[in-house]
């Protein structure tokens, strides 16, 4: 089978079918017939004459019709849908590797040739007891005075520790 590659220009343009107009004006500009006799028949005095239906049917043309119009070789219809998808999307993308989005599930095998992965020890701090007010007080004294140089680091870890150089 042979393959052609087909310029970029070929396949962007529209057809035109009745002058200048494209299809999507074409249906633009004939959409307001049939919605306008839809609301005749719907909206009540049923198939009579109302004021009120003259103006929604106008405006119903009014606003199709500039749909219609070309700007930038593109109709503002499809002007309005890209700032609508502009502003609908999204703010913040966030990126979480862990998700399970579209990741295979994993098979739960029962057979005995399986060696279970060795599970790291979790180290267990002890719990420190609870301070008293007047050692709090103390505490707080000594952070707050310059000469402790009181100060937290973070190790590569992501441990945190707590350090003074004079008290």
């Amino acid at each position: 089978m042979r393959t052609a590659i087909v310029p970029a220009q070929v396949t962007t343009v529209e057809d035109s079918i009745a002058g200048n107009l494209s299809l999507s004006q074409l249906l633009l500009l004939t959409s307001p017939v049939f919605g306008s006799s839809a609301l005749f028949v719907l909206l009540p005095p049923f198939f009579n004459y109302a004021v009120y239906k003259v103006v929604l049917i106008a405006g119903l043309a009014f606003l199709c019709g500039l749909l219609a119009i070309r700007i930038k070789e593109r109709i503002l219809l499809m002007w309005l849908i890209t700032l609508l998808r502009y502003n609908l999307r999204p703010r913040y993308y966030v990126f979480d590797k862990r998700s399970p989005h579209l990741r295979q599930a994993r098979s739960v095998s029962n057979s005995k040739n399986v060696i279970e992965e060795a599970k790291p020890k979790k180290l267990t701090r002890p719990e420190l007891p609870p301070l008293s007010a007047a050692e709090l007080v103390r505490v707080e004294d000594i952070i707050s005075d310059p000469n402790a140089n009181f100060r937290l680091e973070v190790n590569k870890k992501g441990e945190l520790s707590v350090r003074f150089t004079e008290v």
